[in-house]
């Protein structure tokens, strides 16, 4: 299990390398600024899919990113 910080450090990391770092900037202000139900909005995310169209999604972006030796 890590720490938070380095959960924080990790989900900042992920923010910058998918958004850049003015977008990723941008994404957090936008978060602090209007406050967010995570567990709400995670409900409603993927409303139109199915567990095996998220799950192969997810094995594709897996395919395509580099994991790091201690997730694989």
């Amino acid at each position: 299990m890590i720490t938070d910080t380095e959960i924080k450090i990790k989900g900042i990391e992920a923010l910058i390398n998918t958004l850049g770092e003015v977008e990723a900037e941008r994404f957090i202000s936008l978060l602090m600024r209007e406050p967010v139900d995570y567990t709400k909005w995670q409900r409603t995310l993927w409303v139109d899919k199915s567990v095996a169209e998220l799950s192969a999604a997810a094995m594709q972006l897996r395919k395509k990113t580099k994991m790091p030796k201690e997730i694989e």
